[in-house]
């Protein structure tokens, strides 16, 4: 299975952040206030030391009691600060970040379904599911354990570093000749988590892949006894994931026990040198109070500095899936552009004009298509699979653009078409029914507060399908499941009729519609289909030919051409295309 490749990325990504920065824009006063208290934290973490030196060096030393207690409420004061802020910019930041999750993700999903059926053509599903789920969580680890905690223990380390010099510096240098030590150290181990937590990144995309495509396959592996071949697959996959993950505990564990004893040496030369020091009063200014703090100093000093790698990765991540979300949101070309017409009313007119359509931009699918339906009229389109009649339908609706020529519908270029009014007007019925797991009721509606039950039972009451639903438990309210398991093929086709014909379309296509249904459900769809073509202008798509001989016109399509066109009995007797479909089609019952 294909790893998925990640970029390893800068650590910083300036044209990211600033894109980011944007979503942030509408929270600026709750930005602006974690800045403050990021800012605040790193300045109150260093001054407990300061203050503990010199409570020992002063008030201790004075044996000045009153003083003593005055410093203790102080620190005690300074504690509940900081614990006040520490929490305050715990929950703000990650408010802040959930917010800008949850507008990025809506953000993300407005432009995915924007998008023309091109884009998804070449695009894997998982792909866009990585998008819209895992990219964006990653995210939120930027806002939460990123690039805010990062800036803080900068500023920590900063602040940290500035207090100890101004003590001593000479037991400063001493106390950070431990520190290239541990950047080695944490250099390593940041190359080599990256390495690691990649892995861990493909070896869950591998297992989750795998396990979709056979839980949604399981019946072509029982089918074929397939159960312990695909165990033993699943068994090795998971296996690369054990493994995966093991080796980034392997270095964490490797890893900290390494900076606690780079951090412990470093407060064992501090204690050394510092305690000769005191115990050699006449030749050193160091004092048992600068040599606690500098204790607590270095304490706080390697803290931040531990953490470093892993907010690096973090980041990175971070950084690597902004960069992903942001190229999918630059992707205007595949975008559908809207237009503004909006009619109160539409006939059902409907013109091809010299019509040029690949799907690839190098293999035309159609050729020069010129074709007029007059509203009310039926046109039924024919040809052997691959011949084009899917993509006419596929065109009218605007789920493609085509290369050259024009398609009108009453007179009116479709492009200038407001985009929803253009659908809403087309009912579609299409071979492969889609079903979500839901009610019956809110698979026809799809959510739309306009459709009313009313509506939904009188659409049902015109494609015969009322009985069927009045049988099932919780009849509208009954769930389907997913794609509509718990329905037959031609249950779930009944249910796509009445979805088209809620909206009372004034053009009506059906590609296929009868092919998966037995012959007693394809009599009863057959009286539906009379009852709802009428006053619509229809185009039907069928293998079937007995099911299109009363069509005003039949239009025989072959490899993007048009080769025919007339009346059933006409085609007949010119003896062409159409003819040799019909004989080879009737061959089967002879």
């Amino acid at each position: 299975m294909e790893k998925e490749k990640v970029s390893s990325g800068n650590i910083i990504d300036w044209s990211v952040l600033r894109r980011l920065m944007k979503f942030v824009m509408p929270y600026k006063g709750r930005f602006i206030l974690v800045v403050l208290l990021t800012f605040l934290l790193g300045v109150l973490t260093p001054t407990r030391p300061f203050l503990i030196q010199y409570t020992i060096d002063h008030d201790v030393a004075a044996g000045d009691y009153g003083a003593m207690v005055n410093m203790m409420w102080l620190l005690l004061g300074l504690l509940v600060i900081n614990s006040i802020a520490q929490y305050v910019h715990t929950y703000v930041s990650g408010w802040l970040g959930q917010q800008v999750i949850r507008d990025i993700r809506a953000r993300l999903y407005q432009h995915i379904i924007s998008l023309r059926l091109r884009f998804f053509d070449k695009t894997p599903i998982g792909r866009l599911v990585t998008r819209s789920i895992s990219d964006v969580e990653t995210l939120s680890d930027v806002f939460s354990e990123g690039l805010a905690a990062m800036v803080g223990d900068l500023l920590q380390i900063l602040f940290i570093l500035a207090f100890m010099f101004w003590s001593n510096w000479r037991l400063s240098l001493l106390s950070l000749s431990t520190i290239p030590l541990l950047l080695l150290s944490t250099y390593v181990f940041k190359e080599k988590i990256k390495v690691a937590f990649n892995d861990v990144r493909n070896a869950v995309a591998n297992l989750n892949t795998f396990v979709q495509e056979h839980i949604t396959g399981m019946n072509i592996v029982q089918i074929f006894g397939s159960e312990k071949r695909e165990f033993e697959k699943f068994k090795q996959i998971n296996e690369e994931h054990k493994q995966s993950n093991l080796r980034s505990v392997l270095y964490y564990s490797v890893y900290y026990p390494v900076a606690e004893i780079i951090a412990a040496s470093g407060i064992g030369l501090l204690i050394w040198y510092g305690a000769k020091g005191i115990m050699d009063q006449q030749q050193s200014s160091i004092t048992v109070g600068e040599l606690i703090a500098f204790i607590m100093y270095i304490q706080m000093f390697f803290r931040p500095i531990r953490m470093i790698a892993d907010r690096y990765n973090t980041l990175q991540m971070g950084i690597v899936s902004s960069s992903r979300i942001m190229n999918l949101l630059d992707d205007q070309e595949h975008v559908q552009k809207n237009g503004s017409f909006k009619p109160h009313h539409i006939h059902g007119n409907v013109d091809f004009d010299n019509v040029w359509f690949a799907y690839n931009e190098e293999n035309y699918v159609l050729k020069n298509v010129s074709l007029h339906m007059a509203a009310g009229e039926t046109i039924a389109l024919v040809g052997a699979t691959g011949a084009g009649k899917s993509s006419v339908v596929n065109l009218l609706n605007r789920f493609y653009e085509i290369n050259k020529g024009s398609i009108k519908v009453d007179g009116v270029d479709i492009k200038d078409y407001d985009l929803g009014h253009l659908r809403k007007n087309i009912g579609v019925v299409l071979q492969d029914v889609f079903l979500f797991s839901d009610t019956i009721l809110n698979n026809i509606t799809l959510g739309n507060a306009d459709v009313t039950e009313a509506m939904v039972w009188h659409a049902a009451d015109l494609v015969g399908a009322r009985k069927f639903i009045e049988r099932l438990p919780g009849k509208l309210s009954y769930n389907v499941m997913e794609r509509g398991a718990t329905l037959s093929v031609g249950q779930r086709q009944l249910i796509s009729f009445i979805r088209a014909m809620v909206y009372d379309p004034k053009i009506l296509v059906l590609d296929e519609a009868t092919s998966s249904v037995d012959s007693e459900t394809e009599e009863m769809i057959q009286q539906a289909i009379v009852k709802m073509m009428h006053g619509r202008t229809s185009i039907v798509i069928a293998h079937r030919l007995s099911t299109i001989q009363k069509a005003n016109k039949i239009i025989v399509l072959d490899h993007g051409e048009i080769k025919e066109s007339g009346t059933h009995e006409s085609l007949l007797a010119h003896n062409g295309h159409y003819a040799q479909l019909h004989r080879m089609q009737y061959k089967e019952f002879i």
